[in-house]
């Protein structure tokens, strides 16, 4: 039997040949790159356990955004990644952010056999395409917190008045906190704005989904370097990443891909051609010279 390292190779080995339109590149100013720090600290805040979020005293994370006010936390570090839903006075918005998992479990999870694209459940997500598929795992997770961000989230508008929701996270969190973006405009009033900052973020769902996410979701997913989860699961198996990618190819030297899963060797799909040449690390960080993960929850 292969290995996780040996399948996750093969997985990534079916890229599907792409327009060169989608090779376009387009260096991002150091003033929007350091724009993003409040968004990578709750991202690393969501690794942080809910007694510590509940109460925003979970260090360096929430002290980074001093004034945050939470309003709901959940999940149990397994089954359910840890999760907060908050007020951010700074953005006057809404905050739902998702904890990720350890980066080598996570490689196993992507190639577990156990995983299969489905249609999204017609009761979270009324009125979508049949056509709309998602990773089976990442749909099960989300299930598991959906009613709860959502009940939050309006309670967060109804207190403040806010008009701007944003959902945020790392690895499996990104996954997660991506169907919120889709879920959340389904139940909410049409007022309201949406915008999602994502890092490490698997491929979701099928080109159907990331079609219906590059017309419906305000995202950003910033990939790092030579990090292994933005090019699993496989183009091969039915999976695509959405359009938004910002790939840090080192340092403060970061690019905006254009296009949906863009060849370039400067962004993700091209920079990783195969798991072999990857570098999990990276998926980590750094992101602006802040890490995310369980051990840098301090």
């Amino acid at each position: 039997m292969l290995g996780p390292v040996a399948s996750l190779a093969i997985l990534a080995l079916g890229a599907y040949a792409s327009p060169l339109p989608r090779q376009t590149v387009t260096q991002i100013a150091v003033s929007t790159i350091d724009a993003y720090s409040p968004y990578t600290q709750f991202a690393r805040a969501a690794y942080c356990p809910i007694t510590e979020t509940a109460s925003w005293s979970c260090g360096q994370a929430c002290a980074a955004n001093a004034g945050f006010v939470p309003y709901a936390t959940g999940g149990d570090d397994d089954d359910t990644p840890y999760y907060f839903i908050g007020y951010w006075p700074t953005e006057n918005a809404a905050v739902v952010a998702h904890e990720g998992t350890d980066p080598t479990q996570f490689l196993s999870l992507l190639v577990d056999a156990d995983f299969f694209l489905e249609n999204l459940d017609s009761t979270l997500f009324p009125g979508l395409s049949s056509s709309i598929e998602a990773h089976s795992g990442f749909l099960a997770a989300h299930s598991r917190s959906a009613a709860t961000v959502l009940s939050a989230v309006q309670q967060v508008i109804s207190d403040h008045g806010v008009t701007n929701v944003i959902t945020i996270g790392h690895s499996l969190g990104g996954a997660i906190a991506l169907l919120d973006a889709v879920y959340l405009p389904l139940h909410l009033p049409s007022t309201i704005t949406f915008r999602s900052v994502l890092y490490g973020l698997p491929r979701v769902g099928n080109p159907s989904f990331a079609e219906y996410v590059d017309a419906n979701v305000n995202l950003v997913h910033i990939t790092n370097m030579l990090d292994p989860i933005p090019i699993v699961p496989g183009e091969f198996l039915g999976f695509a990443q959405p359009q938004g990618e910002e790939h840090i190819i080192g340092g403060t030297d970061w690019v905006a891909c254009a296009g949906d899963d863009n060849p370039s060797v400067d962004c993700s799909t091209g920079a990783v051609p195969t798991i072999l040449t990857s570098n999990i690390v990276d998926h980590l960080g750094p992101y602006n010279g802040i890490y995310i993960g369980t051990i840098y929850c301090t």
